[in-house]
């Protein structure tokens, strides 16, 4: 069973692997030599030996995952995900005659954390502030726009140069101070 397992192809790989393990050390393979053809770590490679040799052939098997099962399912953290990518409710969008008007007066205008909970909830999904935090986190999404005042599209605007106005000079540059290294004696 276990040669068969090693060399299927419609198996797990995980579980085709372990059983490759355990073929190549009944062939004579050291655990060295099993971890190089294989290209795991040797103690990979003797954790599921030593598996092995304690349960059969269930010792290949995965066990039982613990811990609480997620409260949200896959397609509901999608959807918190795809709320970020959407344009917030509140955002000012410019009309044909060049008016910025929201699409809605009451929604916000930016994505927050506490702003995407709420229309999670308010679409059917139970989840919390944090969690809509944990769960953008863990995929590495962005749920926080660019600074507006950094940049401006009126053509009038003036960007600042070094000094915040005129009168307030730019920080002189001079040559650090280093105080002699010798007692001059």
């Amino acid at each position: 069973m276990v040669a068969r397992l090693a060399g299927a192809r419609k198996a797990p790989a995980d579980l085709v692997m372990r059983a490759r393990i355990v073929a190549l050390s009944w062939d004579g393979l050291r655990v060295a030599a099993i971890a190089g053809e294989l290209g795991c770590h040797a103690k990979t490679v003797r954790w599921w030996l030593h598996r092995f040799n304690d349960l059969g052939l269930e010792g290949l098997e995965d066990r039982p995952i613990t811990g609480r099962p997620r409260r949200l399912t896959e397609l509901e953290r999608s959807r918190v995900i795809a709320l970020v990518k959407q344009v917030p409710p509140g955002r000012p969008a410019r009309q044909a005659d060049g008016k910025l008007v929201p699409a809605d007066e009451a929604g916000p205008p930016e994505w927050t954390l506490d702003a995407l909970a709420e229309e999670a909830r308010r679409t059917g999904i139970e989840v919390g502030r944090s969690q809509v935090r944990r769960i953008l986190l863990t995929e590495g999404v962005r749920w926080r726009r660019t600074r507006s005042w950094t940049r401006s599209k009126d053509r009038d605007f003036e960007g600042k140069e070094r000094g915040s106005s005129a009168c307030t000079p730019a920080r002189p540059t001079t040559r650090p101070w280093s105080a002699p290294t010798s007692s001059g004696r």
